[in-house]
C-alpha cells in the first residue's frame, strides 16, 4: 500500500491518497480522471510512502490530513 500526496502546481494545495497501484492511481489523476484534482490540474507528484498495509496507509493518511501532517506536507513542499 502506498499514500502519496498531490500539490496543485497553481495553487498550492494538497490532495492526500492510499492505494495498492500507485501507477494505475497517480496516472488517473494525471489524466484528469479524478473529480477533486482535475480541479487542480496540472499537479505534482509531491510525496510517497510505502506501508506494510491498508490500515497502516488509512492511519497515515489520516495524520497527513491533521494540522500537525499538514505543518509536515507544506515542509517537505517548501524544501524542494
Amino acid at each position: 500500500w502506498f499514500v502519496y500526496v498531490l500539490q496543485g502546481v497553481k495553487s498550492k494545495t494538497f490532495y492526500k491518497g492510499l492505494t495498492n497501484d500507485l501507477d494505475r492511481r497517480i496516472a488517473q489523476h494525471f489524466l484528469g480522471r479524478n473529480q477533486t484534482t482535475r480541479k487542480m490540474l496540472p499537479v505534482r507528484l509531491l510525496h510517497v510512502e510505502f506501508c506494510s498495509s491498508r490500515l497502516e496507509a488509512r492511519n497515515l493518511e489520516k495524520f497527513y490530513k491533521s494540522g500537525f501532517g499538514r505543518e509536515v506536507l507544506k515542509e517537505i513542499a517548501d524544501s524542494l
